[in-house]
């Protein structure tokens, strides 16, 4: 090939690795590798907190003037009105949104701004701004959480009555209360909420101060700023201070697991909602139709819902794999700790939003859960009971003699409490008439009575539990 038909070799051509957007060489693509502020613009409202806290402690201890303090606040609040007005111009040249605002407040105030850099560094002020961020993230997720058990726990006084099957492998096992199903998923929350609280105690210390990495010589007072930004306490180690990202990898843990939850519980409302199942019906704010088959109803909250923990649990992994490796103390790796938690953050309140609001809209079809919880022989085990308790017979051949009824009624294509009694006595001729007690789904139900079991009984007692635990954490 000549010169003419590989222009790759034509001195000053650009070299085709870069391609068209980085026609112009290395500069072109350091900006691109190099720039945050096309994710990291959510953090102003952080940023400028973060810096008015600065400004005021600085000019308590005197290192700058009042003066200034007041200027450098003035101007820090006409930026925040700037951008939520959409009106404030972000540049990638500056990279970041510490420097956009850094820049613009220098326009607006002139000198002063540049004393607010005093005794902090960008190492110390990402670290403040991001922590900031996760904690908010937490509070929200505590807030959606509980809207989600007060769902949940509506929706299981509602039907503490209500009989379904219960399964294992996915095989009708024994009756339950859908009540008691709903509380399940009320004890996966309140251990998610559990988590997220847990959290937040650990992440609440403020790293502002922390400098670059080792501190600073200026005479600043690091209590003042972390009980003006909200935080317990200041950091204790100033190297960890700006290269600590466990509580963003706490956040995204908190969110995997919940994730994981909510996708559990939506798989059964696609399950559930199926003409083959016809547990509930979603009402049509949760779901869709379809563009070429005009009977269908699509569970497609249900499904999102399903698959946005693939989103939550990819963040995790990324930002784990981000920080194996990094020495102490910052590295410029740590730019790739955000895009995967903003996006992990909006993912899970999206999903907790959604699982809400199905959860409190859906309509249960109880007589179709009903006719479902007698199919499968569910009541074995209650017979297997039965003849332990009342015959006095070793669980072990009350098993063996249930067997043998189960594959008599299975032959004759009838329920176990559809057996004759003569057909039971062939099996053990001690069996008497009040073992039809026992072989009826309502009696399994409130048969199960012990702690933490089905008895709708149990369902409203621990519904009231529930109510009053999370009263009682809210004060």
């Amino acid at each position: 090939m000549s010169m003419s038909q590989n222009p790759d070799n034509v001195p000053g051509a650009a070299n085709a690795m870069w391609g068209g957007r980085f026609a112009s060489g290395p500069d072109a693509i350091m900006e691109e590798i190099n720039a945050s502020i096309d994710f990291d613009r959510r953090l102003y409202e952080e940023d400028i907190a973060g810096s008015k806290a600065h400004a005021a402690m600085l000019a308590q201890q005197g290192i700058i003037t009042a003066d200034d303090a007041e200027s450098i606040t003035a101007g820090l609040e006409e930026i925040r009105g700037e951008i939520q007005a959409g009106r404030f111009n972000f540049s990638r040249e500056r990279e970041d949104i510490h420097m956009n605002i850094e820049a613009r407040l220098a326009e607006l105030i002139g000198p002063a701004a540049g004393r607010l850099h005093t005794a902090r560094s960008r190492n110390d002020q990402v670290a403040l701004d991001f922590r900031l961020h996760v904690k908010t993230a937490f509070f929200s997720l505590d807030r959606a959480l509980t809207g989600f058990i007060e769902a949940l726990l509506a929706k299981a006084e509602d039907h503490a009555d209500t009989v379904m099957p219960g399964f294992t492998h996915l095989q009708v096992a024994q009756p339950v209360t859908f009540g008691h199903h709903c509380l399940a998923y009320v004890e996966m929350a309140a251990r998610d909420l559990s988590r997220c609280r847990d959290a937040v105690n650990r992440l609440d210390e403020c790293p502002l101060g922390a400098a670059a990495l080792a501190g600073t010589g200026f005479d600043i007072d690091r209590h003042m700023t972390a009980k003006a930004l909200g935080f317990r306490e200041p950091t204790r180690n100033s190297l960890d201070s700006v290269s600590d990202r466990d509580f963003a990898l706490e956040f995204l843990s908190v969110a995997a697991i919940c994730g994981t939850h909510l996708s559990r519980l939506a798989e059964e409302i696609v399950i559930w909602s199926t003409p083959q199942f016809g547990f509930v019906r979603l009402s049509d704010a949760f779901s869709t139709g379809s563009s070429i088959m005009p009977q269908k109803k699509n569970p497609d909250a249900a499904e999102l819902v399903r698959a946005k923990p693939g989103r939550i649990n990819g963040a995790l992994i990324s930002l784990l794999t981000v920080m194996k490796g990094l020495p102490l103390s910052y590295s410029k790796d740590m730019q790739e700790d955000k895009e995967q938690v903003f996006d992990a953050i909006d993912s899970l309140a999206l999903a907790l939003a959604a699982a809400t609001g199905m959860v409190r809209d859906m309509t249960i079809q109880t007589e179709a859960m009903r006719k479902a919880a007698g199919h499968g022989f569910s009541t074995a085990t209650d017979l297997a009971d039965w003849l332990v308790r009342e015959l006095g017979m070793p669980f072990r051949e009350a098993h063996h003699v249930t067997g043998r009824a189960v594959a008599l009624a299975e032959a004759r294509g009838v329920g176990l409490e559809e057996l004759p009694l003569d057909s039971l006595r062939e099996l053990d001729a001690r069996i008497g008439e009040a073992v039809f007690s026992v072989l009826g789904v309502d009696a399994s139900v409130n048969s199960r009575t012990s702690f933490g079991g089905t008895a709708p009984a149990n369902v409203r007692a621990q519904v009231a539990y529930w109510r009053e635990r999370m009263a009682t954490d809210a004060r």
